[in-house]
């Protein structure tokens, strides 16, 4: 994992650069801006970078780079390297902005084991003493700074382009980044409109509609569009996409699997978030579906009572959590993350691959699923 561990650092690296280049320009406007950069610096500091490596190795899959070789300096082997790089970048970027919306959007007070950019605003507005509504500051505040952040993701994402010489590889990586941006987006939506609505929905829909959830909010997003824009940057051909596509989806499935059991049993110590932190926003996960089919009328009616109550007590928490685990919904969803795997490394054994790349996906997979946060 040598070349993973370099790849974290230079991508550390890109978006400190990138965030100095910006500074200056903020600084120029009002000193009051001064929290919108060490925000996103905190925040963009912190984190796994699954993204960032599977842009990479998504790159490295088809652009067969020596891996012990550094390239020369100035060489096109060198500018191809620095755009992978600065689109892995691009990419945590568009993270950190998803994270500030999603945080503002449920409502959540902590991310990452502090507190999260709308309560930093809020807090900023109380400690000052500002008139007015220190909530409504902080949300709309974050929510600037989300939107900016979405603005310089496209700018580091546009500047990667620029490194490229292929046009035909131009066109492909800009038509999955514009692809991933419109799936979460509307991901993120059918998640909060299935918070709100599913009691307009058959019974028979409620599974289906949380695994649509996973497949547009998270699967695509956090490994397969990651992989098909870093191999798109490489130049790569639609066979080669296509077992990548074959390997990431069903990977960022049993991801999102992990992040939901995560989110109703994660250890707060490790996760940065409240035990239980799903239960107390609604979110209507697979993990809940599960349960609902298999929990006897009276606890599906204690379940739908309490889920996305934001006053729950620890008691409540852990009464909502043993009767999800009694229910036998756990082990099934675990088994549904075991054959998603089996589905992403059947995937890779035949791919038209680079070996290392096979390798390092392979790698990356045990990471993404045997996980504490």
């Amino acid at each position: 994992m040598a070349e993973s561990t370099r790849l974290v650092d230079l991508v550390q690296d890109a978006i400190d650069d990138f965030l100095d280049q910006r500074q200056p320009h903020l600084a120029g406007i009002a000193p009051e801006l001064s929290p919108f950069i060490d925000y996103s610096r905190d925040l963009l500091r912190g984190g796994k970078r699954f993204r960032a490596l599977f842009c990479y190795w998504g790159w490295q899959a088809v652009s067969g780079r020596v891996d012990d070789a550094d390239p020369l300096p100035g060489t096109t082997e060198d500018e191809d390297l620095r755009a992978a790089v600065l689109a892995a970048g691009a990419l945590e970027i568009f993270h950190a902005a998803a994270l500030v919306h999603d945080d503002i959007i449920d409502n959540s007070d902590t991310r990452r084991g502090g507190s999260a950019v709308h309560r930093r605003f809020e807090a900023a507005h109380r400690d000052n003493g500002w008139t007015g509504d220190a909530t409504g500051f902080g949300r709309s505040a974050a929510m600037l700074l989300g939107d900016l952040l979405l603005a310089w993701s496209e700018e580091a994402f546009d500047a990667a382009l620029a490194l490229l010489s292929s046009p035909g590889a131009v066109a492909a990586a800009r038509a999955e980044f514009n692809r991933m941006r419109t799936e979460v987006m509307v991901g993120q939506y059918l998640d909060i409109l299935d918070e709100q609505a599913w009691r307009s929905h058959p019974e028979s829909e409620q599974l289906s509609r949380a695994h649509r959830v996973i497949v547009y909010k998270s699967a695509k997003y956090s490994v397969e569009a990651p992989l098909v824009i870093g191999a798109a940057l490489g130049g790569g051909t639609i066979d080669e996409l296509s077992a990548l596509r074959s390997f990431g989806l069903p990977l960022g499935i049993a991801y999102q699997l992990r992040d939901d059991l995560l989110g109703v049993f994660g250890d707060p110590g490790v996760t940065g978030k409240p035990s239980g932190d799903d239960l107390r926003e609604g979110k209507r996960t697979v993990l809940i579906a599960l349960a609902r089919t298999k929990l006897p009328a009276n606890a599906v009616r204690f379940l739908d009572e309490l889920l996305g109550d934001r006053g729950l007590t620890e008691l409540q928490v852990r009464m909502l959590q043993d009767a999800i685990r009694d229910s036998g919904a756990v082990e099934h969803v675990e088994r549904v993350i075991r054959h998603n795997v089996e589905l992403a490394t059947d995937a890779l054994k035949d791919a038209p691959i680079t070996t290392s790349a096979r390798e390092q996906l392979i790698r990356l997979t045990d990471t993404v699923i045997v996980r504490s946060a």
